[in-house]
């Protein structure tokens, strides 16, 4: 059995910073990564835009209150004030401390990091790296890893969480390249195991992005929070749903409809082009409702509307924003400095996930903790986002989260024992469970089930829902589940068998689905990125408090519980 102090699941941004923290605070500490993909390869590098600080290096008038109310505005209301109040506070200080390992970011004519405009945001205080923020910052968070000695497990997939009597005690893991099981056991498990986009059928996320740790978690019986706030970035570039950052509109792109229109003026006249996602993602699907989308031929009436550069100039986007030029180019043919982009709403973020306090410690309910157990990045919900996260907040949320839970945990670990475990039952188990997979006849290709459900995800709980709707889409969902049984695999070898990763993932897949469709279906308001037409106001009376949803193969069990206020009193939201 492997042993570490702490085991962190997910090289990704939150996961990297939290070991950095470890190591930094306690040098003799042993910690280990354990990644299904090498840590460069984390979806946190595909983050663009940049990251939300008040430096005041461009805005000397921005605050961390002015940040705060941004983002608490941005939530709906449903953020965690408290939570907020630390990311905000604490955003000056991680930023100067990345730039200290060496980030490179993007710069002033005097040298200070240049900051650029954001949706949602009333000031100037997103530092960038041009449009490859999260690229340019973990490459320097994993070459600290090896700096400080972090063992890295890469491709190596986790199978289950070991929790037992309320302890997190280690994790089951199969190494991808040899199809070797092992059980690692630590003082202190993380997840920082990113998003879930891979749930529907377009989306910014890669295709590691399926939601485990979140599946895991919901396994083990434990609580996830606030799963039906699914953010759709307004600018997927169509049809390939790939991201096109908000940065360019930050830099000042005009979305326009077939009739050659501003239409931001008609929703969100005060912020046009820099309204929240959530705003800005309805007000296009609207504008292709309407008839007002755009064809490949530039006809009206078709499934988007144009991102228009051209007015910046090629100096401008090539300096500015280069990799959306690039994706733009090499992907649908289009080069930005002459011709509009296509764009549609493509699903890019989850706000819920597994509930934590602001030390990472998971949540077993409302008032409980679960011993040993921590989360942070997109995979946690400390709930700094609410019902909508505001571009540039989420590599902050990693960066100083991920910094928080690894001060936490390293405070955690000292002078506690390693928890006993029944190794060979774990290890009998996993191999039961893959043999199953490995031996089924079946008679249903992966490909083909897990494509029915993420059509049926997509189209029972998008942009615009109905309870209607969404009862389908459960109904379809329980029926695809029980197909599972019956999904056969071609390839029998133990040596890198990416199909029995994917028929893992599947399985990670089916239980995110459900939770958020039941979720969904029970918030019976519109707030932020769960927008309702049945349903078409916020309802704070009944409905400011977050969800915690339980998992069961049977159904889903559904709790609330309240949201912390501490500074601003809802009200209502217009830009």
């Amino acid at each position: 059995m492997l042993e570490h102090d702490v085991v962190i699941v997910g090289g990704g941004l939150a996961g990297c910073r939290a070991a950095v923290e470890i190591a930094r605070t306690d040098p003799k500490l042993d910690v280990a990564v354990v990644a299904k993909t090498h840590p460069i390869r984390s979806h946190s590098v595909a983050a663009q835009g940049g990251i939300a600080a008040t430096l005041k290096n461009v805005d000397a008038s921005d605050t961390w209150e002015a940040h705060a109310f941004d983002t608490v505005k941005g939530s709906d209301y449903l953020a965690d004030q408290d939570a907020v109040e630390l990311l905000a506070r604490e955003a000056p200080d991680v930023v100067i401390d990345l730039e200290h390992m060496g980030v490179l970011f993007s710069r002033l004519p005097d040298g200070r990091i240049a900051q650029r405009a954001f949706g949602g945001h009333s000031h100037n205080r997103t530092c960038y790296a041009a449009d490859k923020t999260g690229h340019a910052i973990l490459h320097e968070l994993v070459n600290n890893l090896r700096r400080y000695g972090v063992q890295i497990y890469d491709e190596w997939y986790v199978l289950r969480l070991i929790l037992e009597d309320g302890q997190a005690k280690g994790i089951v893991t199969y190494n991808i390249r040899d199809g070797k099981l092992e059980v690692v056991r630590a003082k202190a498990v993380m997840f920082a195991t990113g998003g879930y986009g891979r749930v529907y059928n377009t989306t910014s996320n890669d295709y590691a992005s399926t939601g485990d740790g979140l599946a895991m978690t919901a396994m083990a019986g434990l609580p996830l929070e606030d799963m039906e706030f699914v953010q759709f970035h307004p600018t997927g570039l169509y049809p390939v749903g790939v991201l096109i950052s908000e940065a360019v509109r930050g830099e000042g792109a005009y979305l326009i409809n077939s009739e050659g229109d501003r239409f931001m003026a008609n929703y969100a006249p005060s912020r046009m082009e820099l309204a929240p996602r959530d705003i800005t993602s309805r007000a296009i699907a609207r504008e292709i409702r309407a008839g007002r989308g755009i064809h490949a031929d530039g006809s009206a009436g078709g499934p988007f509307v144009y991102l228009d550069l051209r007015h910046m100039g090629p100096e401008k986007i090539m300096s500015r924003v280069p990799f959306c030029w690039e994706e733009a180019h090499r992907l649908v043919g289009i080069d930005a400095v002459h011709q509009p982009m296509p764009v549609r709403p493509t699903v890019h973020y989850s706000m819920g996930g597994i509930p934590v306090n602001t030390d990472g410690q998971v949540r077993s309910s409302g008032d409980n903790l679960v011993d040993g157990f921590f989360a942070a990045g997109e995979c946690a919900c400390v709930s700094v986002h609410g019902a909508n996260r505001l571009g540039s907040n989420s590599l902050l949320e990693c960066v100083v989260y991920g910094r928080r839970t690894g001060k936490a945990i390293a405070q955690y670990v000292q002078n506690r024992k390693l928890p006993a475990i029944d190794e060979q039952r774990y290890i009998t188990e996993a191999q039961r469970r893959l043999q199953v997979l490995l031996e089924q006849p079946g008679k249903y290709r992966i490909n083909q089930v897990r494509t029915a459900f993420q059509d049926c995800m997509t189209q029972h709980c998008g942009v615009f829902r109905t309870a209607e709707i969404m009862q389908e889409g459960l109904q379809q969902i329980q029926q695809l589940q029980q197909q599972y049984p019956d999904i056969y695999l071609d390839d029998k070898s133990t040596c890198w068998n990416t199909e029995i990763i994917e028929a893992l993932e599947l399985q990670s897949l089916f239980v995110v689905g459900r939770i958020i469709l039941a979720a969904a279906l029970n918030r019976q308001e519109s707030r932020g990125a769960h927008y309702r037409e049945d349903y078409a106001q916020r309802n704070d009376s009944d409905f400011l408090k977050h969800t915690m949803a339980y998992y069961s193969p049977a159904g889903i069990d559904l709790q609330y519980r309240p949201v912390t206020i501490t500074m601003f009193e809802p009200q209502e939201r217009k830009y």
